[in-house]
């Protein structure tokens, strides 16, 4: 099933980029194909907070809500994400955000897969520069935001 993942040093402080991936309802504002986003619930867990969300997704003529549950850890700089309902067998992603010299060092990983294999197939001709225009989403939301 797709499978991506980035390593990447962003000269940003770890707290900034963290905020901006924990910001799950401002990701219709930059994030590519994400149409809107809405915060089911909130609360706290142990070392962080753990947020349910929906995301309505567009691209071309597909348009799909889907559910996640997303656990914030910011002491340790990490963001963990596992799929709750909507149009895939499963999705789980994992950011890591560290202090580095002269900034930050990302890690983002995704994996999943669509129960319609027809949609599987659409994605999988894509996917690699799918994941790397929304990580440069990223990565052009904090220059904005931070310079």
């Amino acid at each position: 099933m797709p499978q991506h993942s980035e390593h990447r040093h962003m000269p940003y402080e770890a707290q900034q980029i963290f905020d901006l991936v924990a910001d799950v309802a401002r990701y219709p504002e930059f994030l590519p194909w994400t149409a809107a986003a809405r915060i089911r619930s909130r609360k706290p867990i142990a070392g962080g907070e753990e947020i349910e969300a929906d995301l309505v997704i567009s691209f071309k003529v597909f348009r799909e809500r889907f559910g996640s549950r997303v656990q914030l850890y910011p002491e340790a700089g990490k963001i963990d994400t596992a799929y709750l309902d909507g149009p895939f067998k499963y999705m789980i992603s994992h950011w890591q955000v560290q202090p580095s010299e002269g900034g930050c060092v990302v890690d983002f990983s995704v994996d999943f897969e669509f129960r319609n294999p027809v949609l599987q197939r659409l994605i999988g001709v894509v996917f690699d520069q799918a994941m790397r225009r929304v990580v440069g989403a990223f990565e052009a939301r904090a220059k904005a935001l931070y310079g």
